[in-house]
Parts: C-alpha cells; structure tokens; sequence
C-alpha cells in the first residue's frame, strides 16, 4: 500500500505544493460563499504555513480569514468524523472532510472565527507557534497530559493557551 492509499501523502506532490492546492480551493470559497458571512475578517488572507512531512504525513496549517486550522490528506474515514492523529507532542482529533478536487483531509480547528487577529503578521505567528507547539514533545509527559485524559491525548484549550510548552497545568 503507498503512503497516499494509507493516508500519508498526497502522491507524487509535495507537501508545500499540497497545501498551495487547499490554498486555491479556500480562496474560491472565499470569494464565493464566505466574504458576505459575518464570520470573514476582512483584513486576513488564505495561506498556507509550514506544509512538511512527518513520518510520510503531510502536516501544515491553513490560515483563512474565517479559521486557522492544522491539516493533512487522509484515505479513510466518513466526512463529518473523526480521529485522532499522534504527533510529537500527542494525539490530536482531527475532523474529516472531502475538498473537492482534493480529496479527504483531516482538520484540527485551532481558531474560528478569526477576529482575535488583527492582521497576517499576528495569524502568521499564531500559525507559526502552534506548529512548534504540536512538533515538538513536552518536556515533562505529565504537564501535557490533564488528568483523566488518556496518555497521548492533548487538551485542545490548554494548547491554544500556550500552556503544553510552558508545562503548566
């Protein structure tokens, strides 16, 4: 089985070619069903940050002015479901969709709406740290971990407070 059948890859393209691909795709809905919505902040862009491989996983974030969220291609699972994928710094559910022309991705929502950005520059760091934030592994595993969770499982809010890497409970 190749990397793109067990959800790994994305064929023969790359990583950053991948998510300039997702970049096209939410500039058009941007255009065509989002920008009227109360939800688009006007002063964002569609972009894609940090698009690599992990582990033959294609991995980025896609900035949009109506969310920010992690994402990589998947070859299974029902559009509305979910799954939890590891990465360094644990496991993270992801919801899975079908982009057209695409094909099925898996999306961690990190931000939506966006209006807590007030331009690029602060998406782009936002974007920038919760990469490191889900690439690296904690310092100390019982920092990261709350209680009653599951080992490997991540508290979505104590992550998108900064609290994962600062090792606070």
């Amino acid at each position: 089985m190749s990397a793109a059948a067990a959800g790994q890859g994305t064929d023969d393209v790359t990583p950053v070619a991948w998510g300039e691909r997702l970049v096209q795709y939410y500039q058009d809905i941007g255009e065509r069903v989002m920008r009227d919505l109360p939800i688009y902040h006007d002063a964002l862009a569609v972009e894609a940050i940090g698009f690599t491989s992990f582990q033959g996983r294609t991995i980025g974030i896609v900035i949009t002015p109506w969310f920010l969220n992690v994402v990589t291609p998947v070859a299974q699972g029902a559009a509305g479901s979910s799954v939890t994928i590891a990465l360094p710094a644990g496991g993270f559910e992801f919801t899975i969709g079908e982009v057209d022309g695409i094909g099925r991705i898996a999306s961690c929502s990190l931000f939506s709406p966006m209006f807590d950005f007030v331009d690029m520059a602060a998406a782009r760091a936002a974007a920038d740290a919760a990469l490191v934030a889900i690439m690296a592994p904690p310092e100390d595993e019982a920092s990261a971990v709350p209680a009653g969770k599951p080992p490997g499982a991540i508290d979505r809010r104590a992550f998108l407070r900064g609290t994962l890497s600062e090792g606070r409970p």
